[in-house]
Formats: structure tokens, sequence, C-alpha cells
């Protein structure tokens, strides 16, 4: 009997429409690459990456512009939005006043007590969630010192010494943020601070790198940290379009059993025997299905001669060969088709799923 992931308990906050902790699904959040002063722009990314499954994004607002911005891009999305703000305590005061479902600070950089206090006072009147970001990158020189180095043990140190200024200001809305580009290190790091705080955990490798090595480095580390109940949002930060970050998150968190829902693409490796574009094949299965809201698995086979065979753990599946392909239902050959009309007649087919 596979063994189910038992979520830690955290307490429950309120982002815009959405809620997370408690025993709300973890939800997946990206990141704008846009300027956020471009209005136009940012909606039309933001719409983008809520087709393809985002449910919390983030956008930078490193001017004042930026933050009067989110008035007008709050009235073109559907999903909350996070001011990410750095240094100027203004800047997330504004934010907030422009409507910004929650804000990213980092209470060490924003400045005095007076200035953070500020911040909470704006927060605090209208409910708006904090969330305490720490990366191991800017850890303060006196915990580098304490702990002979960047350690886990310094960024959660660091992490809770900011949620207690905040606390201490008579606020504790607040979201946890910790991360490393060092996989285990980040790892360990969630591990600590899960044992002593019940705040909801945002989770992700930061810096992971391009599509490659941050899949891999993202897979591994939110794999150990998302299997031992921790987190209540996830992001795979990736160099490349945002909207991979997306197609990346939702197959961790299926490959985990933690989400259901959305098709499962398999296919084979190639071999001396694949006879067509495989690799371009499965990458276009995996695009045509991303659209068609059904809990099946879907394979994608090099050859005729096998194809069947190894289908057959699959709902659907297709095989193809020089000038024709079969469609394989739980297994079995279920038609013949041109090699042109695979990739439609297997759309159909899914289309007409329940028929």
């Amino acid at each position: 009997m596979e063994k189910q992931i038992v979520r830690k308990p955290t307490r429950e906050v309120q982002i815009g429409s959405r809620r997370i902790g408690g025993k709300n699904p973890i939800l997946i959040q990206s990141m704008t690459n846009t300027h956020t002063e471009d209005i136009k722009g940012t909606i039309a990314q933001i719409q983008q990456l809520t087709s393809a499954g985002c449910e919390i994004i983030r956008c930078a607002v490193p001017t004042m512009e930026a933050a009067e911005a989110l008035a007008e891009i709050k009235k073109g999305i559907t999903i909350p939005l996070v001011a990410d703000i750095h240094f100027d305590y203004r800047l997330a005061i504004a934010a907030m006043e422009h409507g910004a479902d929650k804000i990213r600070i980092n209470p060490g950089n924003i400045g005095s007590n007076e200035r953070i206090r500020a911040v909470i006072d704006v927060a605090k009147e209208r409910n708006i969630p904090i969330r305490v970001g720490v990366n191991s990158g800017s850890l303060e020189q006196e915990l580098v010192e304490k702990y002979h180095g960047v350690t886990a043990e310094g960024i959660v140190e660091s992490a809770l010494d900011k949620v207690h200024i905040i606390e201490e200001l008579g606020y504790d809305n607040l979201v946890i943020s910790i991360k490393s580009s060092d996989v285990m290190m980040c790892v360990r790091a969630h591990e600590l601070i899960a044992d002593q705080t019940d705040y909801p955990l945002h989770v992700g490798i930061t810096e992971s790198g391009t599509l490659t090595s941050g899949n891999i480095k993202s897979a591994m580390g939110l794999g150990m940290i998302l299997s031992q109940g921790i987190g209540d949002t996830i992001r795979v930060s990736l160099t490349g379009d945002p909207q991979e970050e997306i197609k990346s998150a939702k197959i961790i968190l299926r490959t985990l059993g933690i989400r259901k829902g959305g098709i499962e693409v398999v296919s084979c490796p190639t071999c001396g025997r694949t006879q067509i574009d495989l690799i371009g094949l499965a990458n276009q299965v995996e695009t045509m299905v991303s659209d068609i809201p059904l809990n099946l698995k879907v394979a994608v086979m090099g050859c005729v001669v096998n194809g069947p065979g190894e289908a057959k753990e699959a709902d659907i599946g297709i095989a193809g060969g020089i000038g024709e392909g079969l469609i394989i239902k739980h297994g079995k050959v279920y038609k013949k088709v041109k090699e042109e009309e695979l990739l439609d007649a297997l759309r159909y087919e899914l289309l007409h799923w329940s028929e």
C-alpha cells in the first residue's frame, strides 16, 4: 500500500481570494519577468500563467510607478498578487494601497523599527499578509561568523529573528520563505524551521538555474521537502519562460501524489527501432494535452513492435511507425491511422473520452 504524505499543521492565511496553510491545498506560485510598470504586458503574462495553472503571482516593485501600476494590473487578473519589495518601505506601503494581496519583504533591509512599523500598520489596517523572505546569499555577517559559514541553522535563525521583529510590533499574519541555491542546505533549513513554527511556508530552491539543471535541482529539493509534509505554496525557480515553472511544479506535485488531475504523459526512450521523431512527438503531445481537464495517463511510444505492451499501464497511448501509427487503449490496439494524423487522432479521443 502506497504511503500518503501527511502535511505538517500550519496556521491558515488568506491571500486575496485564496487560503493557504491549514488543510488547504499546496498552491503553485510564479513571478512575472516583465517590467511591472508595463501594465498591459504584465497583465498578459499573468493571464498566460493563470491559464497554465499558476495560482499566486508575484511582481517586482522596484519603483513607485510599479507600485501604482498594481491597481490597474489587479483589474485584469483573477489570481492573488504579491508585491516583491526590497529596501524601500514606502514601496511596500504604496503596493498595499494599490491592491497587493500580500507583500514580500525582508525586515532586515527595510530599515529602522519605525519604518517596519509603518509597513505593519498598513498591513494590519488592510489585513494583508507579509511574506518574510530570507535568502542564504544575503545572510547577516554575524550569523555567518556564529555558524562558521552559511548554514541551514543560520538561515533559520535569521528568518525567525525577522518574524520576531514583526511579532513584537503586534502582527502575526505572516508567511515564511527561506531559500538557498544549495539543495541539501535548503532541505535541512526547511526541516529545522518546520519544527519551530506553524506559520505557512513558501518553498523553493532559489536561483536553481536553467531549464535542465533548475528542474533537476528543484525536483530533488522540493521532492525531499514536500515528501516530509512541509510546504504550503511552491515555486520552481527557473531561468526561462515562467510558464515552464508552472509545468514543472504541476509535475512535481502530481508525481508525489499531492495533487491529482491533469494528464500525465509518459514516453519511452529512443532506441534503434525508433523510426519517427519521438522526441518531437512527445513534446507535442505534452503541449497538446495541457488544456484538457482529464485525469489520465497518456503513453507516447516510438515503435509499433513494443508499443502496445509498453503502453498497457496507460489509459491511452500512441505508437509511431513509418507512414502510420497506432492508437492504443488500455494496452490494446484500438485503431490504425496515418502518421501525420496521429496527434489529431489522439486529441480527438481525449476530447471525446467520456462519450
